[in-house]
């Protein structure tokens, strides 16, 4: 599976010359979350915060979405952010990403585990490469999350098998995404995903190109 996955999402080797880590703190939801960033080759795009993870956290927050005790499931999780906001707030959380990922996310957990201990449980961390071992998961979600996940157009037949059998028992999907140009989002919001899903546009913010889709299996 991994090889497969490899060829599929291959790492960006010209993307970082140097390898090296940063750390922020990102406060959402009245919470102080910090992030570290391990910048390599290896991790290529799953190694920054992007932008489309901030506006979805603080779309729930605006929205007053209330995530105690909700089973939740997010795909390419990159460092973490959002699936740990989730799991402060009281959901069950698995956060899922490439084998390559899983190490950086599991160091954002450990970091941002309250002292008194996660509201509900703290999340978990599986490997999940789209369309080849997406039928390990359980389709019982009430929430399936992505932040800047739609940026390959090979990829997006297998992002959307994912989608279907994760969301076979009702749940909401919630996708935020950079609307660049030459990355087709456009084309899988507007052709692909309402092949099987209500498609709904939530939020748009035009200075920085990014929305938010709610989608829902017909």
């Amino acid at each position: 599976m991994i090889g497969d996955a490899a060829h599929i999402f291959p790492a960006e080797d010209g993307l970082f010359e140097e390898t090296f880590s940063t750390e922020n703190t990102y406060r959402v939801h009245g919470l102080n979350i910090r992030i570290q960033q391990d910048y390599s080759a290896s991790l290529g795009v799953a190694a920054s915060v992007w932008d489309s993870a901030l506006h979805l956290c603080q779309f729930f927050e605006k929205e007053s979405l209330d995530l105690s005790g909700t089973r939740i499931i997010e795909l390419g999780g990159g460092t973490g952010l959002v699936g740990i906001v989730a799991a402060r707030l009281g959901a069950h959380v698995t956060i899922t990403d490439l084998p390559s990922a899983v190490c950086q996310i599991e160091r954002n957990i450990a970091v941002n585990t309250p002292l008194s201990g996660w509201p509900s449980d703290g999340p978990t961390v599986s490997a999940l490469a789209w369309g080849l071992d997406h039928r390990r998961f359980s389709s019982s979600w009430d929430f399936v999350l992505g932040t800047d996940i739609v940026y390959l157009p090979e990829t997006f037949p297998l992002l959307l098998d994912t989608l279907v059998h994760l969301c076979r028992d009702g749940a909401v999907v919630y996708l935020a995404s950079s609307m660049r140009r030459e990355h087709g989002a456009q084309d899988f919001y507007d052709r692909m995903l309402p092949q099987m899903f209500g498609v709904e546009l939530v939020h748009r913010d035009p200075e920085s190109n990014i929305n938010i889709y709610k989608a829902t299996l017909r």
